[in-house]
């Protein structure tokens, strides 16, 4: 048989520990006196048994009750003994089981802490003597578990219907690279259709924020369209408005997983799976993005692409995405409806010294009469072209502020004429001198 021999469950599994443990005196033939001292020297012996977190050592007193069970009952008398008691719950009486039962059949759809809580307050239960797994367990028992109801979210295995339908976007976290003496994170980034599993765009960076999810979103637009529907995690990369505006302008539909459902993803966890255990868990020593980089291309493109699925029926994910999109062609996306749709405008104003500060590094306005007014910023996502302002349906370019370029341009302050043409007296000092000396209004000055 190709299957391996296991124990058939966790009681069969500590008595096989036990009986191991046991081995160096269950071997041999002891006479009178000869029992402690094999004992003592196996309770020196740290172990780790079945399921448990750690190691741990046993009593003299342990060692020898599961020597004599052994030599009664052999391996059966090693296993432990559950509770007669088990699934009942020995804190609940008759009475108050009913009454729990009851709810459940009731409300299948709530909660051992809901119900728990609610009898709680009227009364029919202590606080504090019962705890919510003590009722699951009751409903365990029972066959009044939301599972066993059929209350859980019932799960199917989907796929979307042609390329370019749905992809999935996701981060996972590699090891650490070391840059000089010190470690910088790994982030690595991927966005991957649905249809076929072809990964349509990744990369490496060493953050986890939404300007890295939108460059590498950019890159997999400019290189195979835009998707019908963008489906997301529930992080906070992934939460952000621009994302949501810029797919509301593309076209495309934007859903995000529900919190804590981690099944939902499956499709790009198992490609995390792949990844890490062809790729990542192998990266070694390296110091750069980019020698990271270079192996994750050569993974996709020569490994995973040109692997046949079994969900694919044998096909690999570069056959299924190029053949089947040649029937399903993504709508045409040039540079300029990508510019458009990932342009931000915002309200900002103008410094008093004709600047105004873009994502730390500030321009020059080279309209004078702006500074101190509000006007609306815009600037693009796709590349780093500089911002603009957006004033009256005119475009006014901005530059960079070059403050040593500044100190030598002459500052020109022109007179304003008059549009009557006529010389009009203005002296505020001889104003009021005149009314001090009384003099009358508009004479010789």
């Amino acid at each position: 048989m190709a299957d391996e021999l296991k124990p058939k469950d966790h009681a069969e599994a500590t008595a096989i520990f036990r009986a191991q443990l046991l081995g160096p005196v269950l071997c041999r033939d002891l006479v009178r006196g000869e029992l402690y001292p094999e004992l003592k020297e196996l309770s020196r012996v740290r172990v780790r048994p079945p399921g448990a977190p750690r190691t741990r050592r046993y009593a003299v007193p342990t060692l020898k009750r599961w020597y004599y069970a052994y030599r009664r009952r052999g391996l059966e008398g090693l296993k432990p003994r559950p509770r007669k008691d088990r699934g009942h719950g020995r804190e609940l009486t008759k009475k108050q089981r009913e009454l729990l039962c009851d709810i459940r059949r009731k409300f299948p759809r709530a909660s051992a802490k809901l119900i728990l809580r609610t009898v709680v307050a009227e009364g029919h239960i202590e606080k504090d003597a019962v705890k919510p797994a003590t009722v699951n367990r009751l409903y365990r028992e029972m066959g009044l578990d939301r599972q066993t109801l059929g209350v859980e979210r019932q799960r199917r295995r989907w796929q979307a219907e042609h390329p370019n339908a749905l992809w999935h976007a996701d981060v996972c976290h590699g090891p650490p690279l070391v840059i000089g003496d010190q470690k910088f994170p790994l982030r690595i980034h991927a966005i991957l259709d649905d249809y076929s599993r072809h990964i349509v765009a990744i990369e490496a960076f060493h953050t986890e924020r939404e300007a890295d999810m939108l460059k590498l979103l950019i890159k997999a637009l400019r290189r195979h369209g835009a998707p019908d529907c963008l489906y997301l995690d529930n992080g906070s990369t992934y939460r952000g408005e621009t994302l949501e505006i810029a797919c509301a302008r593309l076209g495309s539909t934007l859903k995000h997983a529900q919190p804590y459902d981690p099944q939902a993803r499956g499709k790009m966890e198992r490609f995390w799976r792949t990844l890490r255990e062809g790729c990542v868990d192998y990266l070694g020593d390296l110091s750069s993005l980019h020698d990271v980089q270079l192996r994750l291309l050569a993974f996709v493109d020569q490994h995973y692409h040109v692997a046949p699925h079994a969900v694919l029926m044998g096909r690999t994910p570069a056959s299924a995405y190029a053949d089947d999109r040649v029937t399903h062609q993504a709508d045409d996306l040039n540079e300029k409806k990508l510019r458009e749709a990932l342009t931000v405008r915002v309200n900002r104003t103008v410094r008093k010294d004709g600047t105004i500060p873009v994502g730390g590094v500030d321009w020059e306005v080279e309209q004078g009469f702006l500074a101190g007014r509000k006007v609306t910023l815009a600037r693009t996502l796709v590349d780093d072209a500089p911002p603009w302002l957006e004033l009256q349906g005119r475009r006014l370019e901005l530059g960079l502020l070059d403050p040593v370029k500044n100190a030598r341009r002459r500052r020109k302050h022109p007179p304003l004429k008059s549009k009557t043409g006529i010389d009009i007296p203005f002296d505020p000092p001889k104003t009021l001198l005149d009314q001090l000396l009384r003099r009358p209004k508009g004479g010789d000055r």
